[in-house]
């Protein structure tokens, strides 16, 4: 049957594919590199003082890069300053990407006391959208060429199919046999896409739901995996694979995508870890030495944890009181440690050195000056 990019795919192959498509030599070669990649990251990531300093920052990234690749445009620095601020005063970008990071998290509690199902794939839909979305059962949507709006996939239509179809994509989640999981989760992600079962947010659920998999089968510990950074680096290539799976059967150049992607962004990430790691100590050094009224681990920790710093994060972790901890922070910004920013009638105190590591390519130098003028104490009793 010749495919017919206007019609609704409603012939979508039911999972598995022939293992000889799926199993060839080039990806298995490639799957013992990407889970070396990933076994790093999830050793350097057990290292950190304080897994909140991940957590925090790393989704947070996803975040920003799974929906740019929506053409939903925000900036790590607007997410990071309304990370902990109600929903409402963030711009609606901020919000959509805001809310993806929320659904990761709900996810990942869902699939470390279950099984990755549909309800899952709903719920975290939800979260994105945040709408009381269902399984598509209304005609007319298609996925179409961005620039000259040629129609190029309609997917299945009707949601008894379409539930259908997502029935056979859970089991292929949930079956036990010896497919690696780094190659199952490039073949659920393909038909998740496929049977694009939402009118709206199937990209981003999908890109979650990768995520999600890799937890449940322990290959992470924490959705700290910065997949969306290979995907919109190569954002032609995401879109041409996927669509060649459809029009030719290409499986392996797809799943070796993926797993190029998986290996890559778990390199790049364990070597943003060992860097976080590093200017921690660094961080901490510096401050015991050069305003050592305000030093603790406590709050060392918390400007990394909290890259955008309130003097109420420091109330709400017991560091200090209201006023105490005003002054801790403008100590932390005379040493060079923080900058202070005004936004709105709120003061921020940003860690610049952690924000450049997160956020630029090469970061350059992050180390603090040499010879620093000494403040002096104070008075404050620690």
């Amino acid at each position: 049957m010749t495919f017919d990019p206007s019609k609704p795919y409603n012939e979508l192959p039911l999972l598995p594919p022939p293992l000889e498509n799926i199993e060839t030599a080039a990806i298995l070669k490639k799957c013992i590199n990407a889970r070396v990649a990933l076994a790093e990251l999830r050793q350097a990531a057990e290292l950190i003082p304080n897994a909140a300093v991940l957590v925090n920052a790393l989704p947070l990234l996803e975040a920003q890069a799974s929906s740019e690749i929506e053409n939903i445009v925000t900036t790590t620095d607007k997410l990071l300053e309304h990370m902990d601020m109600p929903e409402h005063r963030a711009d609606p970008a901020t919000k959509e990407a805001l809310r993806y990071r929320r659904a990761l998290f709900e996810g990942v509690r869902k699939v470390q006391n279950g099984q990755l199902t549909i309800e899952t794939a709903i719920d975290v839909c939800r979260t994105i959208k945040d709408e009381a979305l269902e399984i598509r059962s209304k005609r007319g949507t298609t996925l179409r060429n961005n620039v000259t709006g040629a129609v190029v996939y309609t997917p299945p239509e009707g949601q008894a199919l379409i539930r259908q179809k997502l029935e056979n994509w859970q089991e292929f989640l949930t079956a036990a046999n010896d497919l690696d999981p780094l190659i199952r989760v490039a073949v659920q992600h393909y038909q998740f896409e496929a049977i694009h079962p939402f009118t709206d947010g199937n990209g981003r659920t999908g890109r979650i739901l990768n995520l999600l998999f890799l937890v449940e089968q322990e290959l992470l510990e924490l959705p700290i995996l910065y997949l969306s950074r290979a995907i919109i680096g190569r954002k032609a290539d995401y879109y041409r694979l996927l669509l060649a799976v459809t029009t030719h059967d290409a499986w392996e150049d797809w799943i070796l995508y993926m797993l190029r992607a998986a290996d890559e962004t778990a390199r790049w990430t364990t070597e943003r870890i060992r860097a976080i790691r590093q200017l921690m100590q660094e961080t901490a050094e510096y401050v015991q030495a050069e305003a050592y009224g305000a030093y603790s681990r406590e709050l060392v920790e918390l400007i990394f944890v909290q890259p955008y710093c309130r003097i109420k994060n420091l109330v709400e972790a017991g560091i200090a009181q209201r006023q105490t901890a005003a002054v801790y922070l403008k100590q932390l910004t005379k040493a060079g440690v923080l900058e202070e920013v005004k936004a709105g009638r709120e003061k921020l105190f940003i860690n610049p050195r952690l924000m450049r590591l997160l956020t630029a390519e090469e970061p350059g130098e992050l180390a603090f000056p040499a010879r620093p003028r000494r403040l002096k104490s104070q008075g404050i009793a620690r």
